[in-house]
């Protein structure tokens, strides 16, 4: 039957307590530093103060979601690193506790913070992240620098394709617009051109300019024109002009949900929102491997103790933090595997932590 010891309760104390103090300490600094950049833009957006309340209970949240693998792994690195200089680990494996034992207490640890993690960035964050984000572009008109308004050109349904060289998002204007449309044998029906296109807002309609539709049928063309014609289409501003980080908003649910809408649209941008998917599912592991490479690193007595046990986890942050954003760019804009971009870096960094668990139980 599966118990804990008083050495087990005693690590598994002292790895949550120093987590969530490491976590609730970063945390504020964030939210100051946060405060100190945009004070004077929440000053004169004229923003409530229950709106700017619920933006920082939003970011804190992000904020947390996001920092929570590193701060879990200098967590471990202090934490342990105490353990060691106080020969606390030495006492404890030589006691007959075997090192893989010694492991329970922080496999249990990192078994709960990847259940914390799976639920945070899955169903709690992206609610959060879409509040942080619609204050941010309503006061901050921060939406117009994430939305895509160069070259846009989508598959709004499963026969019609868009085309946009340019977007204005401040006056819902488009410019050189196009719309096809083909049949089930992929034959184009009918092709809509206009110099310009409008979203109305007050009515919902869209506005062209200089409006010119070409039917085609067997071997004759017909022609309609107009200079102006009011309309409407079964597209969005959203699916002319999507947000960069619409994926982050969305809960593991409707992500899926959304995944399979853009894919029958053919977006050019889906690899991105499928490689959001994989690095949430992933983000758990990473509790398992980063608790795996502390300990290994820091329950070692060695010269330099503390300082130099941060130094070496700093350093391990960083190369994480490399990986991840150059195999992310590698799928968002190479077209690499979304898949393979989130499991190189996992089996990587697992493979580091096996080798650095196998020195350390010598």
């Amino acid at each position: 039957m599966f118990r804990l010891t008083i050495i087990d309760k005693y690590i598994l104390k002292r790895y949550l307590l120093t987590f969530f103090g490491i976590l609730f300490l970063f945390v504020p600094i964030g939210i100051l530093a946060s405060l100190a950049e945009k004070v004077n833009k929440i000053l004169e957006s004229k923003a409530t103060a229950e709106e700017i309340w619920m933006y920082y209970g939003n970011f804190t949240l992000v904020l947390g979601n996001m920092l929570m693998p590193i701060l879990l792994f200098l967590a471990i690195i202090f934490f342990t690193s105490r353990l060691s200089a106080r020969s606390e680990v030495v006492a404890i494996l030589s006691s007959g506790i075997s090192f893989q034992r010694f492991l329970r207490p922080y496999l249990i640890g990192a078994t709960f913070v990847a259940l914390l993690i799976f639920l945070m960035s899955n169903f709690i964050v992206p609610s959060a992240s879409a509040g942080y984000h619609a204050f941010e572009d309503t006061y901050f008109q921060k939406s117009k620098e994430d939305r895509q308004i160069r070259n846009i050109y989508n598959q709004v349904a499963e026969n019609d394709f868009v085309y946009v060289s340019f977007f204005d998002p401040e006056r819902l204007i488009g410019y050189n617009f196009t719309l096809e449309h083909f049949d089930k044998s992929g034959k184009l029906e009918y092709k809509i051109a206009a110099s310009n296109i409008r979203f109305m807002k007050a009515d919902s309609t869209y506005r062209l300019t200089t409006y010119k539709k070409r039917i085609f049928e067997e071997h004759f063309e017909y022609v309609d024109q107009k200079r102006s014609l009011d309309t409407v289409f079964d597209f969005t501003i959203d699916d002319l002009m999507p947000v960069s980080y619409i994926a982050e908003t969305k809960n593991l649910v409707e992500l899926n949900q959304f995944i399979d809408d853009q894919k029958r649209r053919g977006s050019s941008t889906v690899n991105s929102y499928i490689l959001e998917k994989y690095k949430r599912l992933a983000l758990p592991l990473s509790a398992y491997i980063l608790t795996f490479i502390a300990v290994a690193v820091s329950s070692v007595k060695r010269r330099g103790g503390l300082g130099l046990n941060l130094a070496f986890g700093i350093a391990i942050a960083f190369v994480y933090i490399f990986f991840d954003r150059v195999f992310s760019t590698l799928a968002e804009q190479a077209g690499f595997s979304p898949l393979m971009a989130t499991l190189i870096p996992v089996f990587f960094f697992a493979t580091i932590a096996v080798f650095l668990l196998q020195r350390a139980k010598r």
